[in-house]
C-alpha cells in the first residue's frame, strides 16, 4: 500500500481509542496487547490513543468518548469486564462502533458452559463436563469423567486457573486454585495435538498447532506468555482437507455463539481425528507469543495491516446488536 493509500485509510478511520488492561486475572496480557496494537495504528499514520480502563476509568468512558472526539474503539481487554460483554454494552449505550463481538456474544464467549451447552446442542464435539460448587462435588466429578481431568474457571482466558488432574490427591489444590477466579467446571480429558484457528471476518486464517514443551502438562498460562520453547506449527501438518474441515468447524462454532469481526477457536484433535472445541476467544491476545498475529503473518498480513483490518470492520456500522445466532452467521450480520 503506498503512502497515499495508507493516509486515506487512516483518515477513513478517524480517531481511535485502544482500550487495554481492565481489572481482570489478564491485566498484564491486555496491556501489552493494547500497546502493541497503539504502536501498530500510530505506525500507520491511525490518530490513535491508548487507554488504561480501570473500574473508575468505564464509569466515565461515554464522557471520555466525547471529550477525546473519538470515532471508534479497538477493543484490546482480555478476560472479564472487557471481554464478557460489559465495556461493549458501555458503548453501545454510547453509540460508539468498536472491534469484535456485540455484548450477548462476548458474554457468552467469555462463559465456557454456555459455549459448551449451545454446541453441543448443535452436535460439535466439545469434551464432557460438569459445573461443581463444592470439592466434593468435584472429586466425584472427575471419578465419573475419569482420570485425568481438566479443572477450571468457567470464566477468563489465558488459561488462568486452569488445571490438568491426574488423580484425586491433585483435586483439592486443582479446585482451590479454579474457584479464586470464580466457578468452577471438571472437564474431560481429551488427549490429543492442540490447535487454533483465527477468524477474521467472514475467513479462517491458516490453523496452527502449539507443542507445549515437556515441562508443560497442557498449553497453559506459562506456555503461553513466558515459555520460549513452545512451539507453532503453520502450515500445522494437516491434509488439505482435513485443515479445511478444522476451519469449517471454527467458523461454525465462533457463528454459533452470534461472535463477529475476529476472533480465535482453539481445538484438540485426538487419535482417531476427531476436532474437540475447547473455546472460543472474541478478544484474542495481540502480543509478541499470540497467534492470531501468526496465522495473519501466513497469509502475509503483517502485525499493523491486521490491526487496520480488524478496525476497518467498524467502518459504517452502528452499535452491535445484542442479538445470538442460532446458525452459522451471527444474528446482526457477519462482518
Amino acid at each position: 500500500m503506498n503512502e497515499q493509500a495508507q493516509q486515506a485509510q487512516a483518515q477513513a478511520l478517524g480517531r481511535v481509542m485502544v482500550l487495554m488492561g481492565g481489572w481482570s486475572a489478564e491485566r498484564e496480557v491486555s496491556l501489552a496487547s493494547g500497546r502493541a496494537v497503539h504502536e501498530a495504528l500510530i505506525s500507520r499514520g491511525v490518530d490513535a490513543i491508548g487507554v488504561d480502563l480501570d473500574r473508575a476509568g468505564a464509569q466515565e468512558l461515554g464522557k471520555r468518548l466525547l471529550a477525546e472526539r473519538v470515532d471508534r474503539v479497538f477493543i484490546a481487554l482480555h478476560g472479564r469486564g472487557g471481554e464478557d460483554g460489559q465495556v461493549q454494552a458501555l458503548l453501545e449505550l454510547a453509540e460508539m462502533p468498536y472491534t469484535g463481538s456485540g455484548m450477548a456474544a462476548s458474554a457468552i464467549g467469555m462463559d465456557k458452559v454456555m459455549c459448551k451447552r449451545i454446541w453441543q446442542g448443535a452436535g460439535l464435539d466439545t469434551p464432557a463436563f460438569a459445573m461443581v460448587d463444592s470439592l466434593s462435588a468435584a472429586r466425584e466429578a472427575a471419578e465419573a469423567l475419569g482420570w485425568p481431568v481438566i479443572i477450571k474457571p468457567t470464566a477468563d482466558g489465558s488459561s488462568v486457573g486452569v488445571s490438568k488432574v491426574d488423580d484425586p490427591a491433585g483435586v483439592e489444590p486443582a479446585f482451590r486454585e479454579a474457584a479464586a477466579h470464580g466457578e468452577v467446571m471438571v472437564e474431560q480429558f481429551i488427549a490429543g495435538g492442540e490447535y487454533t484457528v483465527a477468524i477474521l471476518g467472514e475467513q479462517s486464517l491458516p490453523a496452527i498447532r502449539i507443542e507445549a514443551s515437556a515441562d508443560h502438562a497442557f498449553y497453559d498460562y506459562q506456555a503461553k506468555y513466558e515459555a520460549e520453547d513452545t512451539g507453532y506449527r503453520i502450515p500445522c501438518g494437516l491434509s488439505a482437507e482435513e485443515e479445511a474441515r478444522l476451519a469449517e468447524a471454527a467458523r461454525t462454532a465462533f457463528g454459533l455463539i452470534g461472535a463477529r469481526g475476529w476472533g480465535r477457536v482453539d481445538f484438540i484433535r485426538d487419535a482417531e481425528g476427531r476436532h474437540w472445541l475447547i473455546e472460543v476467544n472474541t478478544v484474542p491476545g495481540m502480543t509478541s507469543h499470540s497467534l492470531v498475529p501468526m496465522a495473519a503473518h501466513a497469509v502475509g498480513m503483517d502485525f499493523p495491516g491486521l490491526c487496520v483490518a480488524i478496525l476497518e470492520q467498524t467502518l459504517g456500522s452502528r452499535p452491535h446488536p445484542a442479538g445470538v445466532s442460532t446458525g452459522g452467521e451471527s444474528a446482526d450480520g457477519a462482518v
